[in-house]
């Protein structure tokens, strides 16, 4: 039996055409969204459907499913707008309570969730007939080994250099730069 295509559904349609937040905003979610997480406006938009994809999965998939980063960051800032989410999202677009929940930690729960999260991605691919974009959905390894080791900067604070920049005497001359740029800042 082949899988239900998403865009084929009431629910996608739904979602497809629901907007964040207040249609009024002068600043809309997805704006904010890019603001607050230094995206490029497109990539915030995007972030946006990927969002809405996950919402769908949630929904249809059968199973547990776990966002990326990038579309957990979305989640929790449409979480903030509180009546938005539970009046008109949940009771009138997904039709249905979408509670998030995090990790209780541990060894168990990140194996649990790593492996949900990589079901994710496979419905993902079934549902909506194309593996989900890498630079937002990266695969499961870099989602729960090797990103939770990153920490969220403000770089208003710290200078920040790509790794390879640090490498060699390029990497010596843009760490002085970087240096004397931090005292003028001061």
């Amino acid at each position: 039996m082949q899988a239900m295509r998403a865009n084929e559904t009431e629910l996608w349609q739904r979602l497809a055409d629901y907007v964040i937040g207040p249609e009024d905003a002068a600043f809309t979610f997805e704006q904010r969204l890019a603001r607050e997480n230094r995206w490029s406006a497109g990539y915030g938009a995007r972030v946006v459907t990927e969002y809405k994809r996950f919402c769908w999965l949630a929904c249809e998939a059968g199973h547990e499913v776990t966002p990326s980063d990038a579309v957990d960051q979305a989640w929790h800032l449409h979480l903030t707008y509180s009546r938005d989410y539970w009046d008109r999202f949940c009771a009138d677009i997904l039709r249905m309570p979408l509670h998030h929940g995090p990790t209780a930690g541990g060894s168990s729960e990140r194996t649990r969730y790593y492996d949900q999260y990589a079901q994710t991605l496979a419905s993902y691919e079934a549902h909506f007939g194309q593996p989900a974009p890498l630079d937002i959905w990266p695969d499961a390894r870099r989602r729960f080994v090797v990103d939770p080791r990153a920490v969220r900067v403000n770089p208003a604070d710290l200078v920040i250099l790509p790794r390879a920049l640090t490498y060699g005497l390029g990497g010596a001359i843009a760490i002085a730069f970087a240096a004397l740029l931090a005292m003028v800042a001061m």
